[in-house]
């Protein structure tokens, strides 16, 4: 008798008894590869193609998460958002026991610095590679054991202050080397970084540029991927240009490494002059390349505009919404997705079990908007992009939605799940991971390959056209706050974009201001807070936030202060206090002058 079936036999009751609840809850039974799964009718509320299923691996983690990789065994790795919410510890591991599909064994590991921007989680040649927002490190895989007791060897060193877009995604190719992201702390490359008319350091015509933060930021660098203790001057800067770059991958049929950059944000509330909120809204393209040695992506001077198909000027360097300057000569994108999608995760499919449709195709992971009011936030989807000879074949397609759980999606904090990171099973299963709850789906195929074409595909593409956190907003129907009384302008033009119309933040990148310690009780830091800004990491309601506030004093008038902030104190669950210009005003008076001006 083998151990399979021995197995089988001593626990018959339990599958008996599975199989009831199964059918009580309405479960049903798929194909999968070589194990029979159960699979929610309604696909846990995901709108998928024809003939795909999925599966809740896990309801919810403590640590939230990030990336995520799976062994060839099954075994799942997650790189945790919040450290603290997982007894201080970065990484977790699952474990599927009984063949069921879910994980039963949740394990969390590896106790490292890190905030909620460090996101890195592949597997490579045997060792499970995983980053903080500083630093790369790696531990090595034995078979059969889910958590490694192996040292944890440091790969990739990267130098203080920790800042935003500090995100160490990586990406290994057939020859050795690591790939390693490193974002710029900066949206815009301005003088003063978010802070409105505040103009862009450097020169776009000038042979060095001269933008700080692209002499060791803004860029990929190419490392040893075996070597440890390596600092940036060790490695080769591979590309440069690219402002944030957290979705990051090798394709190995092609040999080449692709990214989906982040673009930059606040057109309206930094050049509210030259930018609609619609304009604000739909600009600039995120976008998608192929990466090859010297790469430039244009940043910060450049952004896409994908209904022009142009690289354009940032306004920050004299642009207009007209002006190219040399963007023609830059690297054009593979394709321009939509403005604020939030590319989180890149992942060149290579399963068998997908339809040949998605064969050698690229899926990207959208974690979705936070500064496309007053229109519906947008985003929060899988996108697939088919492939051919190492480039799109064919328009980009929704393959995964409804993670958002709302329509429309009027704030950040509205949407229950936001896609974050992406898998491949040793099946060819699609794993993907959530940041709100720690969520992980399974998303397979159990239908027939040979017969998925164009009429399974149909409904996917309904939904790119008609779902408002997908569809291109209609600039006077789909504006959320049409006929609504503005009851504070400064909110609606300066705060709305990171803080949201409730007051809610994102939850990762901007903090709360509801029922915030930063707003009640302490009036006069809370003035010095929008005279002067804030630089991160700094906690709120017990949370750690590290994006920077630019400060306002140097555009708002004392008036324009007190009416923001009594309207903040107001409302969102709030102690109610009326702030007076005056008060204001004797705030300003006690701070250096070159602190607010």
């Amino acid at each position: 008798m083998t151990e399979a079936k021995r197995y089988f036999r001593s626990h018959l009751w339990k599958f008996i008894a599975a199989g009831a609840l199964l059918a009580f809850t309405g479960f049903s039974w798929r194909n999968a590869g070589q194990k029979i799964l159960p699979v929610y009718p309604d696909n846990d509320g995901l709108y998928l193609p024809d003939g795909f299923r999925a599966l809740v691996v896990v309801d919810s983690l403590k640590g939230q998460a990030r990336h995520i990789a799976v062994n060839k065994n099954g075994d799942i790795y997650v790189k945790a958002r919040n450290h603290n919410l997982n007894g201080g510890y970065g990484n977790i591991a699952l474990r599927d026991t009984n063949g069921d599909g879910k994980a039963d064994i949740i394990i969390p590991f590896g106790k490292y610095d890190g905030h909620t921007y460090g996101t890195a989680m592949r597997i490579h040649n045997g060792y499970l590679y995983f980053s903080s927002e500083l630093m790369v490190y790696r531990m090595k895989l034995k078979r059969g054991q889910l958590v490694p007791d192996s040292k944890m060897d440091t790969i990739v060193v990267d130098n203080p202050p920790y800042h935003e877009h500090q995100t160490k995604p990586i990406a290994f190719d057939n020859k050795g080397h690591i790939y390693v992201g490193w974002g710029a702390g900066s949206n815009a490359g301005q003088v003063n970084n978010r802070q409105p008319g505040s103009p862009g350091v450097g020169d776009p015509g000038s042979p060095d540029k001269g933008n700080p933060w692209l002499k060791d930021h803004g860029g990929i660098w190419m490392f040893d991927a075996d070597k440890t203790g390596q600092h940036q001057a060790d490695g080769v800067k591979f590309a440069t240009g690219l402002r944030s770059t957290v979705a990051l991958d090798w394709d190995a049929k092609s040999k080449s490494l692709y990214t989906v950059a982040h673009g930059r944000d606040d057109f309206r509330m930094i050049w509210p002059d030259i930018y609609t909120p619609w304009e604000s809204a739909m600009q600039p393209a995120e976008e998608f390349f192929k990466v090859t040695k010297d790469f430039d992506g244009g940043w910060p001077y450049y952004y896409y505009d994908a209904i022009k198909g142009k690289k354009l000027l940032n306004p920050e360097f004299g642009g207009d919404r007209v002006k190219e300057g040399d963007g023609a000569k830059l690297t054009q994108p593979l394709i321009g997705f939509p403005a604020h999608f939030a590319p989180n995760d890149l992942l060149f499919y290579h399963g068998k079990q997908f339809p040949s449709h998605y064969k050698n195709g690229a899926f990207v992971a959208f974690h979705g908007s936070t500064d496309r009011a007053p229109y519906p936030q947008a985003g929060y989807i899988i996108a697939f992009v088919p492939f051919k000879d190492g480039k799109p074949s064919g328009p980009w397609e929704v393959f995964a939605d409804g993670f958002a759980k709302v329509d429309p999606i009027v704030n950040v904090s509205n949407a229950v799940y936001r896609p974050m990171g992406l898998a491949e099973g040793p099946d060819g299963s699609l794993y993907v991971s959530d940041t709100e709850k720690g969520k992980i789906w399974r998303i397979m195929y159990t239908g027939d390959k040979k017969k998925f074409g164009a009429p399974e595909l149909a409904a996917m593409e309904k939904r790119k056209q008609t779902a408002s956190n997908i569809k291109t907003p209609d600039e006077v129907k789909d504006n959320l706050f049409k006929g609504m009384a503005t009851t504070s302008a400064v909110y609606s033009t300066y705060c709305v974009a990171c803080h949201q119309a409730d007051g809610k933040g994102d939850g990762n990148r901007f903090p709360p201001l509801a029922q915030s310690e930063w707003v009640n009780y302490n009036t006069p830091r809370l003035i010095k807070v929008i005279l002067n800004g804030l630089k991160g990491p700094v906690k709120v309601k017990g949370l750690s936030y590290n994006e920077v506030m630019p400060g306002h004093g140097s555009f708002l008038s004392d008036a324009q202060i007190a009416e923001v902030l009594t309207y903040i104190k107001s409302n969102f669950n709030n102690l109610p206090e009326i702030v007076t210009p005056e008060e204001v005003g004797a705030v300003r008076k006690t701070l250096p002058k070159e602190t607010h001006d």
